[in-house]
């Protein structure tokens, strides 16, 4: 491990919470924002923070988990659109199309993420570069390796003695919601699929994605389960996504069909 190799270590480790976003679970009930504060500033925040927690997003179901009129809730969608801090993407269609324009869902870009806070990513990316300068890559993934087990072992237990994969997901899941990622878990037949709707630290990854190695990794720990990373917001997705594949199934055999001893009728072979 890097600990004590590395002068200011302690330091460049408080990246691993930059704003603490609160739990955003998709089994929850619609999250209890309430009507915005007044004025255009507060709402707007308001808006682009459902659509960071919960996007993509329609806007119908920003309206409502806000408690705003829908046009009210365009104007805003529409500004975050025009500053590029939001884009837009076709909803997938279930069952047979309808009249209109297919259903609009929005989420944010890599601008209106910002806003949301990325402090400290000049000095963590300048504190690997001379971690990576003097002690090498392996010594980058060692950092990256310690400061994710820290952050998960707070929460090992509860995640842990959690039954079966899907519980543990969401466990998993709340922990880093309550570190500033904005997670959720959906079921997904006997797995689930894990979502980080916000990273802290996504502007570092894209440079060192040594970061992103060591969490997936250590999600496959404490889940104890193989995981396969499907996209991330260090290379320009909308989500961090998991796929934490359920227990596999074991199938029960009659003795009798397994037993070469065992005739069809219950008698044995001589």
């Amino acid at each position: 491990m890097v600990a004590g190799g590395w002068p200011g270590l302690d330091e460049i480790r408080n990246i691993g919470v930059v704003k603490n976003l609160g739990s955003t679970s998709h089994a929850e009930a619609a999250p209890p924002y309430g009507p915005p504060p007044g004025g255009d500033g507060r709402t707007r925040e308001s808006v682009a923070r459902m659509v960071l927690e919960h996007g993509p997003i329609s806007a119908a179901e920003v309206a409502d988990g806000l408690g705003l009129s829908a046009a009210a809730v365009r104007r805003h969608l529409d500004a975050l659109l025009a500053a590029g801090q939001a884009s837009t993407r076709s909803a997938p269609r279930r069952g047979p199309r309808g009249r209109g324009r297919p259903a609009k869902l929005f989420l944010l870009t890599a601008a209106g993420r910002a806003g949301f806070g990325h402090a400290y990513d000049d000095l963590a990316v300048a504190a690997l570069r001379f971690i990576a300068e003097s002690g090498g890559e392996q010594a980058v993934r060692s950092f990256a390796e310690q400061r994710v087990t820290e952050m998960i072992d707070r929460h090992r237990a509860a995640v842990t003695e959690q039954p079966d994969t899907a519980g543990r997901a969401e466990a998993l899941a709340a922990a880093l919601s309550s570190q500033g990622y904005a997670a959720s878990a959906e079921h997904m037949g006997a797995g689930a699929q894990l979502c980080q709707h916000h990273c802290p630290v996504a502007h570092v990854a894209a440079e060192y994605p040594q970061l992103c190695e060591a969490e997936t990794a250590a999600f496959a720990d404490v889940l104890g389960t193989h995981v396969q990373r499907l996209a991330t917001i260090a290379r320009g997705d909308a989500v961090c996504t998991t796929h934490v594949p359920g227990e596999a199934r074991t199938d029960k055999h009659d003795s009798r069909s397994t037993d070469p001893t065992t005739e069809p009728d219950g008698g044995v072979s001589a």
